[in-house]
């Protein structure tokens, strides 16, 4: 007896898992009771493709100069994610959880900051038209 063909899949196995370990992380994230988790956002998670270990990336509204807190908080709870993804992911294998602030976002806000300074105007021109850009339709 042969088994039936799986069709293609869209994706890489590691994408899937670890769009999956981000969904169950996330989901389990907001249901501790621990005031220092509450503006965390789950970005990314990179898995080693032998599940053994995967780093969580995130962000939160209290940026860098909470993350000395925050990843005391993540430690406190990293046993409770990782049996969270035991008991909701089909593994072979557990990874252990490191977290690390999403170096993409951090760049992100740092560019911004430095656009700012260059034009501080530039906020308040998307806003308002040029002069003369109006037309009262007379010609």
């Amino acid at each position: 007896m042969t088994r039936p063909r799986q069709p293609p899949r869209r994706y890489p196995r590691m994408a899937r898992v670890n769009e999956l370990l981000r969904e169950i992380l996330g989901d389990e994230l907001e249901r501790v009771d621990d005031g220092r988790l509450e503006l965390v956002t789950v970005t990314a998670v990179v898995c080693e493709a032998d599940l053994r270990r995967a780093t969580v990336y995130y962000d939160s509204l209290q940026g860098p100069e909470g993350d000395e807190d925050l990843l005391a908080a993540l430690a406190e709870v990293r046993p409770r994610l990782q049996r969270a993804i035991a008991g909701q992911a089909r593994l072979k294998r557990t990874p252990e959880l490191a977290f690390a602030p999403d170096p993409v976002v951090r760049s992100a806000d740092r560019i911004e900051a430095v656009l700012r300074d260059i034009d501080p105007g530039a906020d308040d021109a998307d806003s308002t038209e040029p002069d003369g850009a109006e037309s009262d339709g007379d010609g």
